[in-house]
């Protein structure tokens, strides 16, 4: 008598406009949700983050007790001992809920989105479980976003990479130097420890931003998810 199949995370989904030959998954910051994230990235644009050829997905973390709330329930993508990048991960909670977002991953190539076009990325901790989730479990994604994110110290993501011999996705990383909660140093150390792990990697720094998303930032994101998942030239035979 296995575990009961977990329950499909809820999404809110951007249709392409046109053809869809694209995915991107946006994974939220904790206490939010998908439509939370959606919502506050179509308020700093004025419009939803759409595209010609890429369906958007937001997904929500299922409610968990969350530590560093002393235990009341949070939608967050795993727990965490405490919000510091010293201490160690609660890796069952992360690799729990990368059986869930695995499941996602499928659900876009049932639909025939070839895994080398689909991207994962997110705000916070969820842009520490999109590296997680690419990182030691799917190395074929076309790449990898986190915005205002980091990773542990004895992360068990530099443990995996540490064995790896293929090619990674890249990583696009931005971080605000004022962020109070993550703080920039913490960003700039996940992004040297993957660099010195073989990722390639960018890190746009914002001077002044707090633990937030701004205009530019997306504007600079959308510009490389465009370049990771080109439109795909009409098939000529």
């Amino acid at each position: 008598l296995g575990m009961a199949a977990p329950a499909a995370l809820q999404r809110s989904v951007v249709s392409p406009a046109g053809r869809h030959t694209a995915s991107l998954i946006f994974l939220h910051g904790s206490g939010d949700t998908g439509q939370g994230a959606r919502a506050w990235i179509k308020q700093i644009l004025n419009q939803d983050m759409a595209f010609q050829h890429i369906k958007v997905i937001y997904p929500t973390a299922p409610a968990r007790p969350y530590t560093p709330m002393k235990g009341a329930f949070s939608t967050v993508w795993f727990d965490r001992y405490k919000i510091c990048n010293d201490c160690p991960e609660h890796i069952e909670s992360i690799d729990s809920m990368c059986q869930g977002l695995t499941d996602l991953i499928n659900d876009e190539i049932k639909n025939g989105i070839a895994k080398s076009r689909i991207l994962i990325g997110g705000f916070s901790m969820g842009g520490g479980m999109a590296m997680h989730l690419a990182y030691r479990f799917h190395q074929d994604l076309a790449g990898v976003f986190a915005l205002s994110s980091f990773l542990n110290k004895e992360s068990a993501v530099y443990q995996a990479l540490k064995r790896n011999e293929g090619v990674l996705p890249e990583l696009f990383q931005c971080h605000g130097t004022a962020d109070e909660l993550v703080l920039y140093s913490w960003g700039e150390e996940t992004n040297k420890m993957l660099k010195s792990l073989g990722v390639s990697t960018s890190l746009h720094t914002f001077p002044n931003l707090n633990h937030e998303l701004s205009r530019t930032e997306i504007e600079k994101l959308k510009t490389w998810i465009v370049r990771k998942l080109p439109v795909e030239a009409a098939k000529s035979n």
